[in-house]
């Protein structure tokens, strides 16, 4: 197998547009491996791993580097697709550096080409985003800090500042936001309306303001804070700082808070302080009662996080079960008695979190590289229920996230084909900017091979009708497939379970009830 690499120095490319370069030249016929990617120490490392060291002498962390390993006479096409990827052109690597060097080289000269911007988006290593946050901070910007690995007391630091400047920073490893009806990171094309959504929790934020939509509501903004906000460290600077801008906005008449278990000094100011406007707190898992204000509502799931907020509003409850329930039935009965073990393969965090604290309480333990308990790691015992969140970083080292690239579960999803004691395999389908432009068409036919052989699969589909890769065609994509499609991410969870259990009830257990009002 040969390899090709080329480096194009001084040329910081986001994460995101790496990450679709790398699916470009991975794309590519003749191609079995390839890699866009920032020269750093660590990401040096990973290419020696892989035996692609050629060409590498003298690459820094602000060098860009294109790998691939394949057939000799298509890697260098593969080349030119993700350049044309990342630089807007198809060109030879004289031009493609000549395009880098006409693009703003500093916040300063970004702000000359754009002076009415408000929003700095800062995606550089975790080393050196603070410095560039706090630039933004100092410019009067508010900050989507795209970056993962930020240290701590940098985060700690850079969110008082902004408290005190009245400004506010997303992240870190804040993903997903939609301001004033513009997506930014991974984010779905959703309605304006009144609900504004206030997120620790990437696809958690995608997940309910795309129920909102679909539920005939919509939202005002989406406010990602990252996940390490409401920990006792940063003590829900952001978050605090978001509702208050939310209750302040004349278009938003809910908030709705999306967290896992927050730090209960943090949930006890942040919910137990009086609010203008009705506030939902959606905290997935949270198995403990919480002291609240008046107007303020605590949930534990995603589904009724947006179902409330639609309740605050007067508007009609959905119905999130729909028809699975008779599909759930018919596979109950035509499983075989040896297929008694779940497998979730997922793409978004927040959702295998949802899938297992759901799942656990009705099948016992679910054994993960995220687990619940301590005890619930991997490998797990013989015949153990698994859920794999395949966007953390063992997963994705050196290869697309899931989001972007589904093949990155096709060889799970196999391997469980040939496993005689899988019942169902539990999916999610992530569509929006920023995703796969037809994870249907990857996933359905490896889910039809895993139908073909015994085992059922639950797929939730996670979008809207505007977003571009269709939502009801995904929809109809796995269906097709033989795929039981539940209406929200805790359904699919609630009928994985149900057909472990062979109990078609549980797609209609309650997750309505709040634990506090």
């Amino acid at each position: 197998m040969a390899s090709r690499v080329d480096v194009v120095a001084d040329c910081y490319v986001d994460s995101v547009r790496l990450l679709e370069a790398t699916r470009a030249m991975s794309e590519t016929a003749g191609v079995e491996w390839a890699w866009a990617l920032m020269a750093t120490p660590a990401n040096v490392e990973a290419l020696a791993d892989e035996g692609v060291t050629d060409g590498l002498d003298g690459a820094g962390a602000n060098d860009l580097v294109l790998a691939a390993k394949g057939a000799g006479e298509h890697l260098e096409p593969a080349l030119e697709r993700a350049r044309a990827v990342l630089f807007a052109q198809a060109a030879a690597d004289d031009t493609a550096r000549a395009r880098a060097d006409e693009r703003a080289a500093s916040l300063d000269a970004a702000l000359a080409a754009a002076p009415d911007a408000n929003v700095a988006i800062v995606s550089v290593p975790g080393p050196y985003a603070a410095l560039e946050a706090h630039k933004a901070l100092t410019r009067g910007l508010d900050v989507l800090l795209f970056s993962d690995n930020v240290p701590l007391p940098d985060e700690i630091d850079l969110k008082r500042r902004a408290r005190s400047l009245g400004r506010l920073v997303m992240g870190p490893g804040a993903g997903t936001a939609v301001l004033a009806g513009v997506g930014l990171g991974f984010s779905n094309r959703v309605t304006p309306g009144p609900v504004g959504v206030v997120a620790a929790a990437g696809t958690g934020a995608q997940e309910v303001m795309t129920l909102l939509d679909r539920w005939g509501s919509g939202v005002s903004h989406v406010i990602g804070v990252g996940g390490r906000d409401l920990s006792v460290s940063v003590g829900g600077a952001m978050a605090e700082a978001a509702i208050e801008a939310l209750d302040r906005h004349d278009g938003t008449e809910v908030t709705l808070l999306v967290s896992k278990p927050p730090a209960a000094e943090v949930a006890e100011r942040l919910l137990g302080a009086p609010r203008s406007k009705p506030l939902v707190a959606a905290l997935i898992g949270l198995d403990r009662p919480v002291d609240v204000a008046d107007g303020v509502t605590v949930c534990t799931t995603l589904e009724q996080g947006a179902a409330l907020a639609l309740g605050r509003l007067g508007r009609p409850q959905p119905d999130p079960v729909g028809s699975i329930d008779a599909e759930v039935a018919r596979l109950t009965t035509a499983l075989s008695p040896d297929r008694r073990r779940m497998v979730g393969l997922f793409s978004g965090g927040t959702l295998a979190y949802e899938a297992m604290v759901i799942a656990s309480r009705h099948i016992g333990p679910v054994h993960s590289n995220t687990p619940l308990e301590p005890s619930w790691g991997l490998p797990g015992p013989a015949g153990a229920h698994v859920c794999l969140d395949l966007g953390e970083e063992e997963y994705t080292r050196g290869r697309p996230h899931p989001m972007i690239d589904p093949e990155a579960r096709v060889e799970l999803l196999r391997r469980q084909a040939s496993d005689p004691t899988v019942a169902v395999v539990l999916l999610d389908v992530v569509i929006g900017d920023g995703a796969h432009p037809d994870p249907g068409a990857v996933l359905g036919p490896v889910a039809a091979e895993l139908v073909a052989e015994g085992a059922a699969v639950v797929a939730y589909v996670l979008g809207t009708d505007r977003d571009p890769q269709g939502f009801e065609r995904q929809r109809d994509a796995m269906r097709e497939a033989g795929c039981v499609v539940a209406g929200t991410g805790a359904r699919a969870a609630l009928a994985a379970a149900a057909l472990v259990n062979r109990d078609p009830a549980l797609v209609h257990h309650d997750l309505s009830v709040p634990l506090a009002t």
